[in-house]
């Protein structure tokens, strides 16, 4: 498991929960993983209380599940919530890249083209990780550029589903399909066009219906039958 450094006053229970996410969907902890909070407080230098705390705030999102008497398991990936957190994205990402469009300044759209570039510097590096780094800052930077990073933090709450398909396609599908996506999420941008934008942006976001089943052929032991 990866820990990294607490922010400042970060609590410890919204420090476990940070941490246990970001494991979950870089599939450090893997669907069906046993969790011991015994482990992971002391992992990240914690008590176990804030360690309990924020498994069960985890678990009110369904992305880990408790058992009276026998701990904590992560739970599988359950395509029906992947399709739940995916119109939440469409529902938000469509608007806010319209935002976008209208209000981008040069020096916003540059950092738009930067990102793509690193992505696809990354990719032709084999840098997985770093990779899906630059696809999470891409569609951060475009709600920083609307003004509505109230609306992305929400948006975190549930997407962790689609986040863990998401990192399972970076390693295991070889068509980086949505690099291509976000260059043309960019381009349309650049070009202030809302309606190509828009377009893009749902086709970037449906992407993970064409992954689905090489996902389920690689990993069938991560899904949900």
């Amino acid at each position: 498991m990866q820990v990294t450094e607490r922010y400042p006053n970060e609590s410890g229970r919204d420090y476990a929960k940070r941490i246990i996410r970001e494991n979950i969907i870089r599939l450090e902890l893997e669907p069906g993983a046993v969790i011991s909070d015994r482990e992971l407080a002391a992992s990240m230098n914690l008590s176990r209380t804030p360690v309990r705390e924020a498994l069960l705030d985890l678990a009110k999102v369904k992305i880990v599940e408790i058992y009276p008497q026998r701990g904590s398991v992560v739970a599988p990936i359950d395509y029906g919530m992947v399709e739940e957190a995916q119109f939440i994205r469409s529902v938000l990402e469509t608007a806010v890249v319209r935002l976008v469009c209208g209000q981008a300044s040069v020096e916003q759209t540059e950092q738009l083209q930067e990102n793509v570039a690193l992505q696809e510097f990354y990719y032709q590096h084999g840098s997985s990780e770093r990779l899906l780094e630059m696809d999470d800052e891409f569609h951060k930077l475009l709600f920083q550029i609307a003004g509505r990073m109230q609306a992305y933090e929400m948006m975190k709450s549930i997407t962790v589903h689609f986040d863990r398909v998401r990192s399972l396609a970076v390693v295991g599908v070889k068509e980086k399909l949505w690099i291509g996506d976000h260059r043309k999420i960019f381009e349309a941008v650049a070009a202030h066009d809302g309606d190509q934008a828009v377009k893009q942006m749902e086709i970037h976001l449906s992407r993970y219906k064409v992954d689905e089943d090489a996902l389920r052929k690689l990993y069938p032991q991560y899904f949900q039958p």
